[in-house]
């Protein structure tokens, strides 16, 4: 009978859909682990600056318990780390927008979530998909430990209080750069509108831009104007009284407005006869 071969236990688990898992601990003595499954990540869609194709790591199944600085420190043993992002669901990298204070900042939901993990180098994401499912990632270690139950209430409460300096100033900067911006939008449409502006005779000048520049859009108060133009044009174009069904139209609505006026009229003399006190004696 022959004898099985030894399995290499320091090889990574692969599962179909081409997931690796690996296996973390909360402490070194937890006697069970949670499993993590890393790929990565491979959207054709998403040819962002964000998240490059050959250095995100696609990080499934992440406790409540990691947070981004925990999933950092837990994954920087495999190369540098450029930025780690977690989601509650995989989406689209968000529209760059202006950076809120973290005073601002919503509050996420609590709950299993989702992340990216952007590496400086390709190697990082090789060397993670590489791990052995047997030697577990630490959570919570001497050196870093992690707050759980009532010290992990206690430590949201205290980052919740904010002195009210800092909010203040957090305020201030956020106010002067949205004028800023307001400011700058207002200047451009501005500028959009005077280069939009027709002359006298009704031409708008249009000059040549920078080799392979965009076509300007028309600005809000051009459009407007031609619009005006247009109703104008289909106003005398219409033709009024053209058929008989219009022309007793029109003549019915003439002598209602005339027996309206008349009315008025009446009613007007009724109520200066009224008013009208002459005692010669």
């Amino acid at each position: 009978m022959a004898v099985p071969k030894k399995r290499h236990v320091n090889q990574p688990c692969v599962i179909p859909g081409g997931f690796t898992v690996i296996d973390i601990k909360f402490t070194q003595n937890s006697p069970a682990a949670h499993q993590l499954l890393v790929k990565e990540h491979k959207v054709r869609v998403e040819k962002t600056a964000s998240r490059p194709l050959d250095r995100t790591l696609f990080v499934l199944n992440i406790p409540p318990y990691c947070t981004e600085d925990v999933i950092n420190r837990l994954f920087v043993q495999f190369g540098p780390i450029e930025s780690v992002e977690l989601k509650d669901k995989p989406s689209n990298p968000e529209p760059a927008e202006p950076k809120l204070s973290k005073h601002f900042i919503p509050k996420q939901k609590q709950g299993f979530s989702v992340g990216y993990i952007v590496y400086t180098k390709p190697s990082g994401v090789t060397a993670a998909k590489a791990h052995p499912q047997n030697v577990p990632l630490i959570v919570s270690t001497e050196e870093h430990p992690v707050k759980t139950g009532l010290q992990k209430w206690i430590h949201q409460y205290s980052q919740s209080l904010v002195p009210p300096d800092v909010l203040q100033q957090a305020v201030d900067s956020f106010m002067n750069d949205y004028d800023q911006r307001k400011e700058e939008e207002a200047e451009r449409k501005k500028k959009e509108a005077e280069e939009q502006e027709e002359d006298e005779e009704g031409w708008v000048k249009v000059t040549k831009g920078a080799k392979g520049a965009k076509a300007r859009p028309h600005s809000e108060a051009a459009d407007k104007r031609a619009l005006e133009k247009e109703g104008k044009k289909t106003k005398r174009k219409e033709l009024v009284n053209f058929y008989s069904w219009q022309h007793r139209q029109s003549q019915r609505e003439h002598i209602a407005e005339l027996r309206k006026k008349f009315e008025e009229d009446k009613q007007k003399i009724a109520l200066l006869r009224a008013q009208r006190k002459f005692k010669p004696y």
